[in-house]
């Protein structure tokens, strides 16, 4: 599934390329992809048509585009294999097997959702105040959120995230460290690869109790995430098959400089421990078993 470091790639390259574009048509190829939007298709395609896309925003891996009039957005979840591709003016047209969503833009451009697997999904929800009242996310100009995303935390690379605030919240928490940071209403953005990358680079067990850790290790296990993720940002993210691209259709590379996600077994960079996989939460959680020692009572 697309994390921060994917979604924010995909968001700069929409405030690159359809910024200040007006909609001139919507097509909803399937019905499903804008199942969220609670007044069906035909109200989503109208609450498009003849609107302008002021803002790329983005928090955590929600997205949306600001319209005019600001009182509403084009929200947008990738899901596990969504895509949003700009196909440029003149371009060739040629349409992809799994596109679900297209706009056309008045610039003779449009803006396409493909979705392989279909998790991912479109609305046009109403904008609400953020609790802070600070900008509401990444690339926003405005102290508001999509309501659908209201419950969805700061992420790391958030400019007004209260980090002191943060710390202090996962240890008054009474579970194991990575469910924490996977938790979206507590940290937003982090998904398994990188909190399994910031893990290792933190030295820390995924299930190490939250109670139990001091706040120099919470600072740890949060400054790891967050430096992997901004790694990963320049890199163009993380892709492992042709299912992530950004808004041109090109990979991001980072998959070559993970240090234990997916590499079960292959000598940790630090250590030269084999890299050690197990189950969690129904995925994989990797660690190195030397770097990383396991808590005597955990929670898994």
């Amino acid at each position: 599934m697309p994390e921060l470091p994917e979604v924010e790639t995909v968001r700069d390259g929409l405030a690159r390329h359809v910024l200040g574009r007006t909609v001139t048509s919507v097509e909803v190829r399937r019905d499903y992809s804008v199942r969220r939007h609670v007044d069906g298709p035909l109200d989503f395609a109208g609450r498009l048509r003849g609107r302008r896309l002021d803002a790329a925003v983005r928090r955590g891996k929600f997205l949306w585009l600001l319209l005019d009039e600001g009182d509403d957005a084009l929200l947008a979840h990738l899901g596990m294999s969504g895509q949003l591709l700009v196909r440029e003016p003149g371009a060739d047209r040629v349409e992809h097997p799994h596109l679900r969503v297209r706009l056309d833009l008045d610039d003779g451009s449009a803006l396409d959702f493909v979705d392989q697997r279909t998790f991912g999904h479109l609305s046009v929800p109403d904008l609400v105040p953020t609790p802070d009242g600070a900008p509401g996310g990444l690339g926003s100009p405005l102290p508001v959120v999509p309501e659908p995303v209201a419950h969805i935390a700061r992420d790391l690379l958030d400019p007004v995230l209260d980090h002191d605030a943060l710390v202090a919240a996962v240890r008054r928490r009474k579970t194991g460290l990575k469910r924490a940071l996977l938790d979206q209403t507590l940290v937003s953005g982090i998904g398994n690869i990188y909190a399994d990358e910031g893990l290792w680079r933190a030295q820390l067990h995924y299930a190490r109790p939250t109670e139990t850790l001091r706040r120099a290790e919470v600072v740890r296990a949060l400054e790891g995430a967050a430096a992997v993720m901004t790694e990963a940002l320049t890199q163009g993210g993380t892709s492992f098959d042709a299912l992530y691209v950004n808004v041109n259709g090109a990979s991001g590379y980072f998959d070559r400089s993970l240090a234990v996600y997916g590499q079960e077994g292959r000598p940790c960079p630090r250590c030269g421990t084999p890299v050690r996989r197990d189950e969690f939460m129904n995925r994989s959680s990797y660690s190195c078993p030397h770097c990383q020692p396991r808590p005597r009572r955990g929670r898994f």
